[in-house]
């Protein structure tokens, strides 16, 4: 099968598109000949970058600013998206945050940021994008992690957000399965981003030492599974997390 053909004219929108696997998921797409809308919250010269990079690899891309803590923004996000690539085949959602704090340092504000970003807005973006994506066909695919199931000290709310999403991406798929619209997520271990650049610093050779695979993930690493979950060839996979963290021990 020739896979450089399963993209072409593809809409698709990447929220967290500007950086770390969102902007991996986005160039590899422009490969493929997608048409890209690249999300991003506040990063506008690193979208355009990466909107270039998308262009000259042969595929088409906007970028669209938004946070998608912020509900009006989403709808935003999937409006303009649907506007400007002429319709919407995939969401990949890469937009989250993580903000550690050990159980005698959580705080009101800290929960209130960690669940808007990587909880809520998964809701309320899967039913925006539900609306318009094409049906049958649609593909939903949001990023969880595999802290989710095996929790760290200080991760308490990053890794519980996480959950949540494996949890909303399983009861989700019910009811957009009669569609024909799936929905999966992938849960990466740790990936070189600038997100995790602290974590890296101080664990990065524990880290190797408990992999298998002896190296540390990188975004290319997972925006090549998203993409198969976006992809035709995973049309009988649907509420499903595929954890993704080089057989970490």
């Amino acid at each position: 099968m020739d896979t450089s053909k399963l993209f072409a004219g593809k809409r698709v929108l990447i929220t967290g598109g500007s950086r770390g696997i969102g902007a991996a998921t986005a160039r590899r797409l422009g490969a493929l000949g997608a048409h890209v809308g690249v999300g991003y919250r506040s990063e506008a010269g690193a979208a355009e970058d990466v909107a270039a990079d998308v262009r000259a690899a042969g595929g088409n891309a906007v970028t669209l600013k938004g946070d998608v803590a912020v509900p009006a923004d989403i709808e935003a996000l999937v409006e303009g998206a649907h506007k400007g690539l002429g319709g919407l085949d995939v969401v990949i959602n890469c937009a989250g945050i993580m903000q550690n704090a050990l159980l005698g340092d959580i705080t009101a504000d800290h929960c209130r940021a960690i669940l808007d970003t990587n909880v809520t807005a998964v809701a309320l973006l899967t039913k925006a994008a539900a609306r318009v994506l094409s049906a049958p066909g649609g593909r939903i695919v949001h990023i969880s992690s595999r802290l989710a199931y095996g929790p760290m000290p200080s991760t308490a709310l990053y890794s519980a957000s996480k959950a949540a999403v494996s949890t909303l991406v399983h009861t989700f798929a019910k009811e957009l399965g009669p569609r024909g619209i799936t929905i999966n997520a992938v849960a990466p271990g740790i990936i070189e981003t600038d997100m995790t650049a602290a974590s890296l610093a101080a664990r990065r050779d524990g880290i190797i030492a408990q992999t298998p695979l002896a190296r540390i993930g990188q975004p290319d690493d997972i925006a090549g599974i998203a993409i198969f979950l976006a992809s035709p060839e995973a049309g009988w996979i649907t509420g499903r997390t595929i954890i993704a963290d080089g057989g970490l021990q």
